[in-house]
């Protein structure tokens, strides 16, 4: 049998033939065609926030991208430009502490790794673009930012990515302190990339989006641990 890997969604407005604006539990495909492509089922995992029990039933979990979580779950104050879901985090948070609970093999993405860092006891920075002077990570809405990563020798991403440090990304906040996760990739600007929990079967956070790209170094990484 193929892996099962979960996928965690949205809840959004969309429309399709004659239905307009109807709530709906989504995720952008490239997250489930990446998942097959490397070789795992892919089942998509709508917003619930009664408990993680789901987990037992799949064999590896994805921390889909999105919107910015609520700074209340790392300690922070609101800042003017975070945008967030509250109803998305909480059950979210749930499936990632009982994932890392378990040893369930994780793959978070962008929002996905924040939401991985906070729950491991990091903290994050709200808007980049005040602390970096810049706005290389979200250049303009819905354009990936070209950027270039290094990687911490000998860590996991490193082995998985080789001589290629090419990346896009598409985020305003970032890492500030990993918790009990380990950086182990930075763009030039220091802004960490890649977090990696060593003690783990397979722990990984990228800020960018290897699904775009359907990347199967990653995406196959996952499943890989997860047979």
């Amino acid at each position: 049998m193929r892996p099962i890997i979960g996928i965690t969604s949205y809840v959004l407005p969309a429309s399709w033939g004659v239905w307009h604006d109807l709530p709906s539990a989504l995720v952008p495909y490239d997250y489930v065609a990446a998942v097959r492509e490397a070789g795992g089922r892919a089942v998509l995992l709508p917003p619930d926030d009664e408990d993680a029990d789901v987990l037992t039933a799949l064999d590896g979990l994805v921390l889909a991208g999105g919107p910015d979580l609520e700074p209340r779950w790392y300690g922070a104050e609101r800042e003017p430009l975070t945008e967030s879901h509250p109803e998305r985090d909480e059950g979210e948070f749930l499936l990632a502490r009982r994932a890392l609970e378990i040893d369930l093999p994780l793959l978070g993405v962008c929002r996905g790794m924040q939401l991985l860092t906070v729950a491991a006891g990091g903290r994050l920075h709200q808007h980049l673009p005040d602390r970096l002077g810049h706005e290389k990570h979200r250049p303009a809405p819905g354009v990936y930012g070209e950027q270039e990563a290094r990687f911490e020798p000998g860590s996991r991403i490193a082995a998985l990515m080789g001589d290629d440090v090419a990346i896009q990304c598409y985020h305003h906040q970032g890492v500030a302190d990993p918790g009990s996760l380990t950086i182990t990739g930075r763009t030039e600007d220091g802004v960490p990339e890649t977090i990696e929990d060593p003690a783990r079967r397979f722990v990984l956070g990228v800020q960018w989006h290897p699904e775009v790209v359907r990347d199967r170094r990653l995406f196959g990484a996952l499943v890989e641990a997860a047979r």
